[in-house]
């Protein structure tokens, strides 16, 4: 038998602007399908939640709004099914959490972060390609030490990435002073908080520089003192949780050496998601060879098994799929496998097309590196380029000897990005532009990257 219980207030979806129905006086009650076994309360008192949180805040200060109030209903409501499974995973990571917010001296509250985040799921990735417990973008993960390459995404790693987190929280409260302030910057970036305080005239509150910020910031400091709520008070929301989720307990291992995941699981007698499940950072199924060796971790029975035979079981572990992998690195889009960086500043001029011939690239591989969604670029713009070896000082020779001899002995030039007729000029002796612009009938100076020029008979 199934309760049916009265909606008279609708809740919109929990990531729209419009989330705030109720009155502070007011209760909601919804129209709700309900098992036996997990009753859902018809009515959630506004006056109760807030002074149950009042019971509970600590040192971030859980302001109860309209707009809190209705981000509770979803989450006590609504979406019960999303909140049991949070629930579920919660033994999974709030350890780990809470290790790090000690180490770094921060509110034990923020644990709840990621739940808003990433759904505690070690390898979410959003639309803008935020990654991990924490939701990394890669530039902010990469000022943060956590290494991305195409075997190895450390924003998926659980323990490197909640350090990472902990250090730019901590950063975050040292700007603002404040953890509401702190907390909405973590979503949307400390230079959107200072622009919605100036536009404010300067007020120094989350809920007063409200109005001014991004829609999804509005919603999201609601959302953590929500679900920092429901999980408090599961118990008087009637949340079962008897099937709670645990990590297998694991101990750590550092090889230099090629390692194919699969092969050491069967060679552990584990199931390969086993090993993925507490490495979700390695990303293709194997760990490449790494000077100054790479930590990983399996399950803590394995360990001895592996002590006890390492060089045999690691031996057969670093002979499957090496080729293949290396090969699929090396030609994949935006790989960096093997590769050195430099950065490249635009010059007038300059396209993606001929940037990547230069450095014998492809376009989507600078659009991957640069994260960017078209092909317009701005001169002064700094783009990232990964060369495979070798590379510069093919381009090095080309560009310390630009002249091609044609067959009929004419000499010409190859104008190169940022290039203009004073500059050519200067690099051949008795080369004036009124002689460069008679020898190829220019009737202007503008010239394009590519372009051949006569310099000579």
């Amino acid at each position: 038998m199934k309760l049916l219980i009265f909606l008279t207030a609708i809740f919109p979806y929990a990531g729209a602007e419009d989330s705030t129905v109720v009155q502070q006086d007011s209760t909601v009650t919804y129209f709700t399908p309900v098992s036996d076994y997990e009753y859902i309360p018809a009515e959630i008192d506004y006056d109760l939640v807030r002074d149950r949180l009042s019971c509970i805040q600590k040192e971030i200060p859980l302001n109860y709004t309209t707009k809190v109030h209705a981000f509770v209903n979803y989450f006590a409501v609504k979406d019960r099914a999303y909140t049991h499974l949070m629930l579920q995973r919660k033994n999974v990571y709030f350890p780990l959490f809470e290790k790090y917010l000690k180490k770094y001296g921060l509110p034990d509250e923020l644990k709840y972060l990621s739940i808003i985040e990433s759904g505690l799921n070690p390898k979410a990735v959003s639309r803008a390609r935020a990654v991990g417990l924490w939701q990394f973008m890669s530039s902010t993960g990469k000022s943060y030490d956590l290494h991305q390459d195409w075997y190895i995404d450390e924003r998926m790693d659980p323990e490197k990435s909640t350090e990472a987190a902990c250090r730019f929280l901590k950063q975050l409260y040292n700007m603002f002073g404040n953890w509401e302030l702190a907390i909405a910057a973590y979503n949307t970036g400390p230079g959107n908080v200072r622009k919605a305080i100036r536009r404010s005239g300067y007020k120094r509150t989350f809920w007063e520089i409200y109005p001014y910020l991004y829609r999804e910031t509005r919603s999201y400091l609601p959302q953590f003192v929500a679900i920092l709520y429901v999980f408090n008070y599961a118990e008087e929301h009637n949340f079962l949780t008897e099937d709670m989720e645990y990590l297998v307990a694991s101990d750590t291992i550092s090889t230099g050496s090629y390692i194919h995941l699969e092969t050491l699981a069967n060679q552990l007698n584990l199931c390969k998601e086993d090993i993925e499940k507490l490495n979700p950072g390695l990303k293709r199924g194997a760990i490449p060879s790494i000077k100054g060796g790479y930590t990983f971790r399996i399950p803590k029975d394995a360990k001895v098994l592996l002590q006890a035979n390492r060089a045999t079981i690691l031996d057969s572990a670093g002979k499957t799929g090496k080729k293949r992998l290396e090969q699929l690195a090396k030609n994949s889009v935006g790989s960096t496998y093997n590769r050195d960086r430099i950065v490249y500043r635009v010059k007038s001029g300059d396209v993606l097309g001929t940037i990547a011939e230069r450095y014998r690239v492809r376009v989507s591989d600078i659009k991957r590196w640069n994260n960017l969604r078209g092909s317009t670029i701005r001169v002064g713009q700094r783009l990232n380029i990964w060369r495979k070896p070798g590379t510069y000082q093919a381009i090095a020779k080309k560009e310390a000897d630009p002249i091609t001899q044609s067959i009929n002995g004419i000499k010409t030039y190859v104008v190169q990005p940022g290039d203009t007729l004073w500059d050519i000029s200067r690099k051949f002796n008795g080369l004036s532009i009124e002689k460069l612009k008679k020898m190829n009938r220019l009737q202007t100076n503008k010239i394009k990257p590519g372009q051949q020029l006569i310099i000579g008979g």
